[in-house]
């Protein structure tokens, strides 16, 4: 785990060392359906910028069959202070 590395002139001692793996994040949420708008609540702050989460929540809410509520998403409305989005699909079903 130890290493000697040449820099022009100089040697530097080095130490390898394994990175520490960030685990993947699960989380539960609770959905209100309406006609093209689903409400979403309870959405734990993570450590992320607020356009990763509207993104997150597209992409689940797009991936998710259209009989169980997913579709074509015109629009998400996310609001990380209240732990709460809007997502406003581009049918109803």
């Amino acid at each position: 785990s130890r290493h000697s590395v040449k820099l022009d002139s100089r040697t530097a001692n080095v130490t390898v060392k394994a990175p520490e793996l960030l685990m993947g994040l699960r989380f539960e949420l609770h959905v209100t359906v309406s006609g093209k708008k689903i409400n979403v609540s309870e959405i734990p702050e993570l450590p992320i910028p607020n356009d990763w989460m509207r993104d997150k929540l597209e992409l689940n809410f797009y991936k998710t069959k259209a009989a169980e509520g997913g579709g074509e998403i015109e629009s998400v409305a996310y609001d990380k202070g209240s732990g709460t989005a809007v997502i406003t699909f581009l049918k109803p079903g």
